[in-house]
């Protein structure tokens, strides 16, 4: 495997872009807030201007600003690694589908696949807060145990803190995890291109409904469950049937569908055109939203991923997912475009068109 700084060297189209969004943070980007709020932590537009507004400049350098997943790094010449880190707050701690336990390893995982990598070794830190009950400490460990076993990864460091009652909910966690990189090429969000297919392995939206519904106690009768799940295995195979073609891999957690393909056509400098009547959602998911005044593409995912493919590689990764239980339901959803740049499209089921925005505001607080 070639070293992977040289390889990002040989693609001065996307190091242009990087460069360019580098110098857009350090001098035209402001922060107007003065305070942070509950739309910080939404994955959507006030966490995008957080993100530029305070850290990206504060903490600048070539493998922070290409804002992918995972960091990816050479470590021996053929061998690169990706690493990335993530924090778990959801509310409930259990919920339809899942917990915070395996949200917490699953996510992690999929922070890795989402770099082409395969995830090896995680770590986990508690915050534990005085009054937990032991039962339910052990029933979320107990679940990050065996979804680990389930992805194949080991947890093998970890760190505990204890809080007085009253200054946290519970418990949160903090994970952080390596891989080794599957791929020999350039991937991330800014290598996407005009042609290019973009595919989603399945229906959108569970995971946030499903945390919304047991949060509120709302009346409404379903059997929405979380998404939650290990993608690395589906993106092994994806990778061995789309090769170089495969050009970016994002999963749609905060924030949803929208604000990923946002997140992809700023970076990439590119428009990205959906086709609603192509997008999985399901009736339950649907109906929840319509009742609630929800859009079902900025509702978030822990189990779905969104692959940038070459067109002629397209049918071959579409097969690819399908052939996995995780991708049953995949789809292609969208194409890229050349104009107009850095904006998402969509064209709607009654045949019209709208730009489809980053998430604004924070309707489903601690989703994951």
């Amino acid at each position: 495997m070639p070293d992977r700084d040289k390889t990002y060297d040989t693609l001065s189209d996307a190091l242009e872009k990087i460069e360019r969004v580098r110098q857009h943070r350090r001098q035209k980007f402001y922060l107007r807030d003065t305070h942070i709020t509950l739309s910080h932590g939404s994955g959507g537009k006030a966490t995008h201007n957080l993100i530029e507004g305070i850290f990206a400049p504060a903490f600048s350098n070539p493998m922070l600003d290409r804002m992918d997943d995972s960091a990816v790094f050479s470590v021996t010449a053929g061998s690169a690694m990706a690493f990335t880190t993530d924090s778990y707050v959801v509310s409930p701690l259990f919920f339809p589908g899942g917990d915070i336990g395996d949200l917490a390893v699953n996510g992690t995982v999929n922070d890795l696949a989402m770099a082409g990598s395969k995830p090896l070794y995680l770590s986990a830190g508690f915050i534990l807060e005085e009054g937990l009950a032991i039962e339910d400490l052990r029933r979320i460990v107990d679940s990050m145990a065996q979804a680990a076993a389930r992805a194949g990864v080991s947890i093998v460091t970890g760190d505990t803190k204890v809080v007085q009652r009253g200054k946290a909910d519970k418990v949160f966690i903090n994970t952080a995890g390596v891989g080794l990189s599957l791929v020999d090429w350039p991937m991330g969000q800014a290598a996407a291109r005009p042609g290019d297919k973009v595919l989603l392995n399945g229906p959108v939206g569970d995971h946030g409904i499903a945390i919304l519904l047991a949060r509120e106690a709302l009346d409404i009768e379903t059997t929405i469950e979380s998404d939650t799940a290990p993608l690395n295995e589906l993106v092994a195979r994806l990778v061995e049937a789309a090769g170089p073609g495969l050009h970016c891999l994002k999963d749609p957690t905060r924030g949803g569908v929208a604000t990923t393909l946002n997140e992809i056509a700023i970076t990439s400098e590119v428009s990205i055109a959906l086709d609603q009547a192509a997008i999985p959602v399901r009736s339950e998911v649907r109906g929840a939203c319509e009742i609630l005044g929800l859009d079902p593409l900025t509702i978030a995912n822990e189990g779905k991923l969104l692959a940038i493919v070459a067109p002629e590689k397209a049918d071959a990764a579409l097969a690819a997912l399908r052939a996995h239980p995780l991708g049953r339901e995949a789809a292609i959803i969208g194409e890229v475009r050349a104009e107009p740049a850095a904006m998402v499209f969509l064209r709607t089921d009654i045949g019209g068109t709208r730009v489809l925005d980053m998430l604004v505001g924070d309707p489903l607080p601690r989703i994951c």
